[in-house]
């Protein structure tokens, strides 16, 4: 384990993984937060480990395609010794009725000391909507719903009622008049179209704004350091369950407490919530 102090970034030569413009949210802030020199790979293509469109499907997690993309950074430039990547997730809610959920992760990797650190964020307002079209007047009323052209649009062709990249894709679309033809297209193709928000984030203002929030997150965890071995990271990592019920006093599902956990010596250390009970609708003794 190095000693303390030896897990300092400053001055590092980082590469930054992306090709979708994300060093708008990062470069300044990894370079003024963290001290890293950051550059751009040339040549990088991280839609191979997947598309938000569907033609390339992501195989693994949000943290295995976040690792795969810093593999490619340090493939393309030998110098650094800090890579950068980050990746978001997209869906139902899991526990909030017809709300949608972004989840965004940043991950910072070096590979001189094998510190790895992940910022998050999670957005209960992610600009993610879709909408079927069966022509360009359908298209253009979701288009202003949503923000477009700011907010950059995909249109899919719709087969048997599922949105089929193989079909029809144009995800390049910049002008309500360019919108118009390809749903025109789409419908004559397929029969209908499948209008989404693209959420690539040079073409989602809103995501943009989520990745810099994860960053923000990375850069205080690395200013977190363990007080037993120094090593950054030392942040809340775990949430424990076990919460008494107000009314019979058995553990529940409710969090207790949340636990920082050192990912170099083990050292853990627990802070209990400022609630003291929980609410007996979520005791499976109460409320079965």
């Amino acid at each position: 384990m190095p000693a303390a102090g030896d897990f300092t970034l400053l001055g590092k030569r980082a590469v930054l993984a992306t090709m979708h413009g994300k060093e708008r949210a990062l470069h300044a802030l990894l370079e003024r937060g963290m001290g890293l020199d950051v550059h751009l790979p040339a040549g990088l293509d991280t839609d191979r480990f997947g598309t938000f469109s569907r033609e390339i499907a992501r195989p693994g997690s949000q943290l295995d395609a976040a690792r795969a993309k810093i593999a490619a950074g340090f493939e393309l430039d030998g110098e650094a010794s800090v890579a950068i990547a980050s990746e978001g997730g997209f869906g139902p809610h899991p526990a909030l009725p017809f709300a949608a959920l972004g989840r965004e992760i940043v991950v910072l990797l070096d590979r001189s000391t094998g510190l790895e650190l992940v910022g998050r964020h999670d957005d209960l307002q992610p600009v993610f909507a879709h909408a079927a079209a069966d022509g360009p007047e359908a298209a253009l009323a979701f288009a202003a719903r949503i923000g477009f052209p700011a907010q950059g649009l995909i249109v899919i062709g719709l087969v048997n009622g599922a949105p089929d990249p193989a079909a029809y894709l144009d995800k390049d679309i910049e002008s309500a008049g360019a919108l118009a033809a390809a749903v025109r297209a789409a419908v004559t193709q397929c029969g209908a179209a499948h209008l989404e928000t693209d959420m690539r984030a040079h073409r989602n203002p809103n995501r943009m704004r989520a990745i810099r929030r994860a960053g923000i997150d990375l850069v205080r965890r690395y200013r977190s350091l363990c007080p037993t071995c120094a090593r950054p990271g030392f942040a809340v990592t775990e949430r424990v369950a076990g919460l008494p019920c107000s009314w019979c006093g058995s553990p529940t599902q409710a969090t207790r407490a949340r636990a920082s956990v050192c990912a170099g010596c083990g050292w853990r250390v627990e802070q209990a919530v400022a609630t003291a009970t929980a609410d007996p609708g979520e005791c499976e003794h109460c409320n079965p």
